[in-house]
């Protein structure tokens, strides 16, 4: 028998949400490589199954030592099954150096699908689902997190991304300050589990409820936008612009929120208000 990669979605937070393939799969593969070897083993114990192959720890910092060793098992004819904490593997999670070496050596790839806290979280934002991207977790420092939440200003397709609940708040400020403070957005929390918690409303309204704390798994959707207005004129929007800093609002603040839904950049109207204030 040839051999070949497995990748396996496992359960975010419910034991019982295991595929029986899963449940097969862990019994009678050659070779098991999870992400956490103690989480592998409770989820096994959790399914009544005994790994039946040889269990491998298989994370960020070993997949450049791993994977070439894994892909000679599989060339040797070996079944090998990846798995990651939870959800589906190589989605922001460890997976895809191997399945691309397996890919360039000729060896067969296939999956058993499983829950993904992306399309879980798409599903219950309630918002536009026909059309969306995933964006893997959002920059973690500040410059280059409101460059790419600029980078979403005129993105039509509803946007999903995954956070630290610690940078939860400051994120979803910035998202209200550069795309405007009404668009849509949903925080989904501890997606599948006990505790699991959806708040939907304006991006304003959720940096508010986030700045209280918030603990968890966290999957962010934010709506797409709407169309840009090309007519829009670029001294009007800068007077709003002034308007704002004028109301006490950070005068760079002030411009990402009057730049949304026009084709202006937030650079474009500043350096335009700071010459209208010099006139």
């Amino acid at each position: 028998m040839s051999g070949a990669l497995v990748l396996a979605g496992t359960p975010m937070g419910q034991a019982g949400d295991a595929s029986p393939r899963l449940r097969e799969a862990l019994g009678s593969a050659d070779i098991v490589a999870a992400e956490d070897t103690r989480r592998a083993r409770s989820l096994a114990a959790a399914l009544d199954v005994t790994i039946g192959g040889r269990l491998v720890s298989y994370y960020d910092h070993v997949e450049a030592q791993r994977a070439p060793q894994l892909v000679e098992a599989i060339a040797g004819g070996a079944m090998v099954l990846l798995i990651t904490d939870a959800g589906m593997p190589s989605v922001s999670d460890p997976g895809f150096r191997l399945v691309a070496a397996c890919a360039d050596a000729g060896l067969r790839v296939t999956c058993l699908p499983g829950p993904s806290a992306v399309t879980t979280a798409l599903a219950l934002s309630a918002l536009p689902s026909e059309r969306f991207c995933f964006d893997g977790f959002a920059p973690r420092k500040p410059g280059a997190r409101r460059d790419w939440l600029a980078s979403l200003r005129t993105q039509p397709r509803t946007v999903v991304f995954f956070e630290s609940p610690h940078r939860l708040a400051q994120t979803l400020s910035d998202a209200a300050q550069v795309l405007g403070p009404d668009r849509r957005g949903a925080v989904c929390r501890e997606l599948t589990k006990t505790y699991e918690e959806v708040r939907r409303g304006g991006l304003a309204d959720l940096a508010e409820w986030a700045a209280g704390g918030v603990k968890g798994e966290i999957t962010v959707v934010i709506a797409g936008a709407s169309a840009v207005d090309d007519e829009a004129d670029l001294d009007s929007v800068v007077a709003r612009a002034a308007a704002l800093a004028d109301a006490g609002t950070r005068l760079k603040d002030a411009c990402e929120q009057a730049a949304a839904g026009t084709p202006f950049s937030r650079r474009e109207i500043y350096e335009a208000v700071l010459t209208a204030r010099r006139e």
